[in-house]
């Protein structure tokens, strides 16, 4: 198995860790972020989910530097993914710091586009990553990140950072969605 296809392993095998550090009740005291306490439990997740979703990053760059990539990778790579973002939705939701419906829009999109990804891959065609999905992932996983870690104002701001990222990840979704479906409708068309 090659490097970059151990990362995305790696960052799979992470999630069931990040979970319990967001959900379980373990009570390790708190860490003080701006004078806010927050679960010093949370601020691990929140680091664990941010090093996991770094892989991401990671994997791609070996399997394209090194000409690594591979049929295994196209397929885990997004499904990795796709597993870490759920499981910090889920998460933020349980803990009351996400709105149901946020989680709903994002998950109900990633479905759609690899149900799409499946049928086109089902007649040898392969749907590249748009620019538009990419600054989604940014958005999403930035947003993520500042929610995890309960949106505590940073350098003094008291904004909803967290929130008015996840606003913009939720338009970006919907958006790249809609793109998706509009450049690849071809695809349906031929497999009906």
């Amino acid at each position: 198995m090659n490097l970059p296809n151990q990362i995305t392993i790696a960052r799979i095998l992470l999630i069931p860790v990040f979970m319990v550090l967001m959900l379980a009740p373990l009570s390790l005291g708190n860490i003080n972020i701006n004078g806010i306490p927050l679960p010093s439990t949370h601020a691990a997740g929140a680091l664990l989910f941010v090093i996991a979703a770094a892989t991401d990053w990671l994997d791609g760059y070996f399997a394209r530097k090194y000409n690594l990539v591979s049929n295994f990778g196209k397929f885990l790579d997004p499904l990795a993914d796709k597993l870490l973002v759920t499981a910090a939705l889920l998460s933020l939701i349980e803990m009351g710091l996400l709105p149901a419906w946020m989680g709903i829009v994002i998950l109900s999109r990633e479905f759609a586009v690899t149900g799409m990804r499946l049928v086109a891959a089902s007649e040898g065609n392969v749907i590249a990553a748009s620019g538009l999905a990419k600054w989604k992932t940014v958005f999403q996983m930035a947003a993520l990140a500042v929610l995890l870690l309960h949106n505590v104002p940073f350098a003094g701001w008291n904004l909803p950072v967290g929130m008015l990222l996840m606003w913009a990840a939720v338009v970006l979704t919907i958006l790249s969605g809609i793109d998706y479906f509009v450049k690849n409708k071809h695809i349906f068309r031929q497999s009906m």
